[in-house]
């Protein structure tokens, strides 16, 4: 009996070991599919994070699938030879939203500047703490402009060199305030008001005048997209418009001098657009 009892003992606890280890490999393998599923949605969301901020890669990628269509090499190249303009169209989009968001900075500043010295705060200590707090300057720039309202040392001078970058234009007049209020004891915080009411009405000029222009553009758009219209329907009807303009000497030509007009179409309109703008 004794034996006995040791034998079931002994098959219970193997039983046990081996019902813990078939736990442990299920467990093993659901984590491994959890950390393998993890990876790959980290991996798209690293992927679309970078063609969100290169948009111009698809100029390559509507290429390759024309391409394919059209068997031929020619839109390859020519979606290659986009992706430098579209670089350089995103890249001037950013900069005039940077411009926009560091004027917005500088009318915060004088803002703050302004409620801070009728707070009763000296205007050093009010333009250090705005500086901080409005976000309108950068780098060596805030450094410059927070000591020298700090350590009494040349406040103006330093908001005009931090005025040189885009969209910090407004600083100039921030310097003047500052050179007449504190050097000649003139009125500071309603000198401010006044700069940055002048501030706030030329940016909703500019933001009307965008309104305005952007029926134009988007007709000028539009325009331009209507050749892919074209190509398009002569697809759906049969009439291979690819392989004409692409596989025969009268289509080339055609193809050619289309978008030459097409550019300078473009051109043209951004050019107007631009003329008006400034």
């Amino acid at each position: 009996m004794g034996l006995l009892g040791v034998a079931v003992v002994w098959w219970a606890v193997r039983g046990r070991e081996a019902e813990a280890r078939r736990v442990r490999a299920v467990l093993g393998v659901a984590a491994a599919r959890e950390r393998a599923s993890v990876g790959w949605r980290r991996d798209v969301e690293r992927w679309w994070g970078w063609a969100r901020a290169r948009p111009e890669g698809g100029c390559v990628v509507a290429g390759v699938a024309v391409a394919v269509i059209g068997a031929s090499v020619l839109p390859v190249v020519v979606g290659a030879c986009a992706v430098p303009v579209a670089a350089r169209a995103r890249r001037a989009r950013e900069a005039r939203l940077a411009r926009e968001r560091r004027g917005d900075a500088v009318i915060r500043l004088c803002g703050v500047v302004a409620g801070e010295v009728r707070a009763g705060r000296q205007p050093g200590e009010a333009l250090a703490l705005a500086v901080r707090e409005s976000g309108a300057l950068s780098g060596a720039g805030s450094a410059a402009v927070v000591a020298a309202a700090r350590f009494g040392g040349d406040v103006p001078g330093a908001l005009r060199e931090a005025a040189r970058e885009p969209g910090g234009e407004g600083l100039h007049g921030l310097a003047a305030c500052w050179r007449v209020a504190v050097d000649r004891g003139a009125g500071l915080a309603a000198g401010l008001d006044r700069l940055a009411g002048a501030l706030r009405a030329e940016r909703d000029q500019r933001a009307d005048l965008r309104a305005q222009l952007a029926g134009p553009w988007s007709t000028a758009v539009m325009l331009a997209g209507l050749p892919v219209l074209g190509l398009l329907l002569g697809s759906v009807l049969g009439a291979r418009p690819l392989w004409v303009l692409l596989h025969t000497g009268p289509g080339f030509g055609c193809l050619v001098v289309g978008g030459v007009l097409e550019a300078a179409g473009l051109g043209w309109a951004v050019r107007i657009v631009r003329g008006a703008e400034g």
